[in-house]
């Protein structure tokens, strides 16, 4: 996972998965869509953009920043670590063979 800044008023961020089951639990909408996102980051659900790319098994969110980069208020001038929240969450396992429930 990482997160960029995407020009003076976007950030966005990549989930790069290893393989097609970790992007099939990553890239389900039950799992993460625009409102998870929205919440996690206090912007408007509508705001949010999703980009689910199987081929290369990454999901791309992009957002607009809260203030744009290298205002006064701007706290993470390259947007390098916009990523912890949406790292903290956790995904659900998958099914086979995985004991715990969550990851």
């Amino acid at each position: 996972m990482r997160s960029k800044n995407a020009g003076p008023f976007w950030v966005t961020m990549e989930l790069f998965m290893r393989d097609a089951d970790g992007y099939r639990i990553v890239a389900d909408e039950a799992f993460l869509d625009e409102q998870v996102v929205a919440d996690l980051y206090r912007v408007d659900a509508d705001t949010v953009r999703i980009y689910r790319i199987p081929s290369l098994n990454v999901v791309k969110i992009s957002f607009p920043r809260p203030v744009s980069q290298g205002s006064l208020r701007d706290r993470d001038m390259h947007a390098g670590q916009h990523h912890v929240p949406l790292a903290l969450l956790r995904a659900p396992l998958a099914a086979a063979g995985v004991a715990g429930g969550e990851a």
